[in-house]
This record gives structure tokens, sequence and C-alpha cells, in this order.
């Protein structure tokens, strides 16, 4: 049985590299075309030599695919994959370009005017968790961020249930890889080593779409998010810990309740491939390198506060492992199809 043909577009950047690094062993899939800008014409091998055995050339521009991944920066994503769509291609696009749902709040957070907002309400947002029924036919799927990833995780089941009050704090630490390979002083060795910052206290980008998920759970009242990210000196991984008042009177604030709460938890994530409900706290070194996301649910005894901690690969749940397990989807393959590594250790 022939494999289908997909493509990276912009494969230089960490989120491309680990998706060829992770093509590579799908058992359905065959990547056959990967482009760059300034590293067209150059072996694949020759840019990033742990990738020499895929034999591929990075092109200019994509050639003909079944499906393709956009890894471009955003507000330059969108240029690249309208065309795609236009000749029936499929888009697993990792930007931000199409995953907020109004045009409006493009130039707010990300800078820029939409070109094609009629394609934001047919674009699904690539949680599998909270859309699997609308991946497997979608012809445009807008990867999660990554900080949205963990954050959305940790909090769906408590929203969806109704068990907090709106106001809820999201405290995230990511490692460098986050912030790309394009140079900024932030991200150099001596600058971020040995070394922790909150950034963007103002209002992280990824705000926005925390925001719009959580309030398609519960509509009423709205969530009210106070977001605040943070660099930390490790290459991968992404730590979150977030926190909300209880509704009184929904859980006993006592080992019974922390029970009842777990078990919330685990019901709502039962049959979901790649979440676990954690023992204890999870440490971002039990997700290096594969696709799953740890999540450990706890009420502080002392304020009645909804404690939850989750934990993930930002470059593989939090993005491309995250964008192969949703062409799985789109496919019709096994969800967990390519992405059954377990995590590196130590």
């Amino acid at each position: 049985m022939s494999k289908t043909r997909v493509g990276i577009i912009n494969v230089t950047g960490y989120a491309g590299v680990e998706l060829a690094r992770l093509l590579y062993q799908h058992p359905k899939v065959a990547l056959t075309s990967v482009t760059g800008r300034s590293t067209a014409g150059k072996r694949l091998g020759e840019v990033f030599p742990h990738l020499d055995n895929l034999g591929l050339t990075i092109e200019a521009k994509l050639a003909e695919v079944e499906l393709a991944f956009s890894a471009m920066p955003h507000r330059e994503s969108a240029n690249e994959v309208i065309p795609l769509l236009q000749r029936g291609i499929r888009v697993v696009d990792i930007s931000a370009d199409f995953r907020l749902k109004e045009a409006s709040l493009y130039p707010v957070w990300y800078g820029f005017t939409h070109p094609q907002p009629q394609l934001l309400p047919q674009a699904i947002y690539g949680l599998p968790e909270l859309y699997r029924p609308q991946l497997a036919s979608a012809e445009l799927v807008a990867n999660p961020g990554c900080y949205a990833t963990g954050a959305i995780l940790a909090l769906a089941p408590a929203a969806k249930a109704g068990i907090i009050e709106p106001e809820i704090i999201i405290d995230s630490k990511s490692g460098v890889s986050g912030a790309g390979r394009t140079l900024k002083l932030a991200s150099h060795y001596a600058e971020a080593n040995e070394d922790c910052a909150a950034y963007a206290l103002e209002g992280h980008r990824h705000l926005a779409e925390i925001t719009q998920e959580l309030s398609q759970l519960r509509p009423e009242p709205p969530p009210h998010i106070t977001f605040v990210p943070h660099i930390i000196p490790m290459t991968r991984g992404i730590l979150t810990t977030a926190y909300a008042t209880l509704t009184p009177g929904r859980f006993s604030i006592d080992s019974p309740g922390k029970d009842a709460l777990r078990q919330l938890y685990q019901d709502f994530y039962r049959d979901e491939p790649f979440i676990r409900i954690a023992d204890f706290p999870p440490h971002t070194k039990h997700t290096w390198g594969n696709n799953h996301c740890l999540i450990y649910p706890t009420i502080d005894l002392r304020t009645g506060r909804l404690i939850v901690i989750s934990c993930l690969d930002n470059l593989v749940k939090g993005a491309a492992g995250q964008a192969i397990q949703n062409m799985n989807l789109m496919l019709g393959f096994p969800e967990t199809c390519g992405l059954e590594a377990t995590a590196v250790y130590p």
C-alpha cells in the first residue's frame, strides 16, 4: 500500500525539524518535500546532520504533496497556506494564523490584519482531546500554541464541569526552544543559563486562544485569566501550574474531595491516548521527546483552591507531535501512529 506524501514548509525552525524527525519513523506517510528560505538547495543532512537519513534536499517551493505542514512564522504562514487550500491540499498550520476565530483579534495579539478572515470559522482548532470528531474531515487544522496546549488541557475538565470560579491564574515555565531558532539576546547561553525570568506580563499572545477555548467549554460566566509565562534554562519542556477557586459546594475540602477531583479528571480523559493523570506532580523530564501531557490535579486544603499541574514537551505535544496526531485523525490513521515513543531518560 502506497504511503501518503506529505511536506513541510519551513523545515529549518525547531518545529519543522522536529516534524521531520518524527515523520521519518511514521509507517504510513512519506516525507517527500521540505522547504526553507536561506537554506534552499542544500541537502537536509547538510543543515541538520541528524536528519541525513531522510535523503532530502531543501527546496524553495513545496513539491506536490497530499498534506502539508506549515511551520512558517506567524503572519507569514497564512500566505503559504491559502494557495495550498485552493489547490485542494489539506494543511496543518503550526503557526497562530488560523487559531483565533475572531479576525479582529489578530491586530491586537499578532499585529497584522488577517488576509482571509472567511477561513477562520472553517479552521479546526487542533486539540484532539476537545475536537476529535471535527478533525477527521478537516481541510485546515490550526495547531494550538505550546503554552495554550498545557494550560487548556490542565483546566478543561474543571471548566467543562463548572467547578471553578471565573478568576484563573496560569503560571507557565518553558525551555528556550520555545523562542525559536532566530537569534535573540534573551536566548543566548550567557543570558539564559542560570536564570529564570517572567515576560509578556502585559499579555502573552497565547492568552487569546486559552481564553477562547476555555470560554467554549463554559461560556458563562466568562473566564478572567491572568497568564504569566517564564523562560527557564533548559532546552525543552513546559511546566504549567493553574490556580482557580473552587465553586462552593462542589467538592469537600478534604482528602475525599481530592479523590473526587482526581476521578473527574480521570473520567474526562479516560480514553485519551496521550493524557496521563499523574500520581504525583510531574516533571518536564517525564515528557522529554514524547507526545504525552501529564496532569496532576489537587486541592489546596488551606484555601479551598484548585491547583492543576501539567507538563509536556513544547516541541512534541506542544507543536510537531500534536501536528502529527492531527494528521493521523485527518487521514484516518490510528491516532498514535508514529507517536508511540516513550520519553527520553535521563
